[in-house]
């Protein structure tokens, strides 16, 4: 019976790093027309690929070059966020999901919390609490870019270059 939750668990964890992956390509795609697009293209495709790994090895996660890259890559983000929530905190005038500087800063945390999530992941298996924050993280960009394309009212005050990715 131990077998079977293994292997479940294995599977969602597996599933979920794939499904993020596949966010996280999608999300460096649609930064084409981005302004700052070769910076957000790195930012997502870095992580894409990372997760992929993942999602096909697991146990990659205790690769020195993995983990290297993984950690430059958080750290990195961690500052971006750092910088972008000062901006916010300095200038928004409205919901953060309204300011570009905030979806951005979105991104980054999804970004870190993902990375945090895997960076152990091959020493201590996600179970329980940790496999549900994953399998919950791993669907929230989807629900959320659903929810944005069906409320057409929340893109309007949107720049251009956001609008047409959707």
């Amino acid at each position: 019976m131990a077998a079977a939750g293994s292997s479940s668990s294995s599977g969602l964890w597996r599933g979920s790093n794939l499904l993020m992956a596949g966010f996280f390509g999608l999300a460096a795609a649609v930064q084409i027309n981005d302004p700052d697009a070769g910076l957000w293209i790195v930012a997502y495709s870095v992580p894409a690929a990372l997760t992929l790994l993942v999602g096909l090895n697991p146990p990659i996660t205790d690769n020195v070059v993995w983990r290297s890259l993984s950690d430059l890559h958080s750290a990195a983000c961690v500052l971006g966020t750092a910088v972008l929530g000062a901006s916010l905190f300095a200038n928004a005038q409205r919901n953060i999901l309204h300011e570009e500087e905030g979806r951005e800063l979105f991104g980054l945390v999804i970004i870190t919390a993902w990375m945090l999530l895997c960076r152990n992941s091959a020493k201590n298996p996600l179970g329980g609490l940790r496999l549900t924050v994953a399998v919950s993280l791993s669907l929230f960009p989807f629900l959320t870019w659903l929810y944005i394309y069906v409320n057409t009212e929340m893109r309007e005050s949107w720049p251009t270059h956001c609008k047409t990715v959707i």
